[in-house]
């Protein structure tokens, strides 16, 4: 348990990035619940082991690289386990189908899917893992190519790679799309 002043700095260090988490969370599970869940999993282990944290050091870094392990560790998990059957699940499910006439827009969902038009969520979902994660943390997160080295634990030089390769495979593919809304001039 921490005392009051790792408490307080606890706030003062993790909270201001969780916003930025739970994107990434989104991002990786395509989700909202299952991100709310990876996101609220990712604070607890963090305030667990906030005592093992190095003040000073890059507090944004290590709740992703907590988030990452723990999906990781999710993922083994899920494969490994018999598929379950959620009764509950079927139950709303059942509902829903049969009053067609409820309204069950999720505000949320529909502003995270009007971001980016479809085209360019379709291109970012096809790129191969390891080239969406630096897209996503350094093109959409901001972060730099230090704190992506240090969260996906591998050089500068391969971070500034799969972002030049993935930026590459990204224009190659939506340049007719660039093209009808007038960000690229035919040749």
């Amino acid at each position: 348990m921490l005392n009051e002043e790792q408490r307080k700095q606890f706030e003062k260090e993790a909270i201001p990035h969780m916003d930025a988490i739970y994107n990434y969370a989104q991002r990786m599970c395509n989700d909202p619940d299952e991100a709310e869940d990876l996101v609220q999993e990712t604070f607890l282990k963090a305030y667990r082991f906030f005592d093992k944290f190095e003040i000073g050091t890059n507090c944004k870094a290590w709740l992703f690289r907590i988030l990452k392990n723990t999906f990781i560790n999710k993922y083994r998990k899920d494969t490994k386990e018999p598929e379950k059957v959620d009764y509950g699940s079927i139950e709303e499910f059942y509902e829903l189908i049969r009053d067609t006439n409820s309204n069950s827009i999720n505000l949320e969902d529909t502003i995270f899917e009007n971001v980016f038009d479809d085209e360019v969520s379709t291109a970012l979902q096809r790129l191969p893992d390891e080239f969406r994660t630096v897209i996503i943390l350094c093109d959409i997160e901001g972060m730099t190519y230090e704190e992506i080295a240090e969260f996906l634990d591998c050089p500068i030089g391969t971070v500034r790679s799969r972002l030049h390769r993935a930026r590459n495979v990204l224009a190659t593919t939506l340049l007719e799309y660039a093209k009808s809304k007038g960000f690229a001039k035919d040749s």
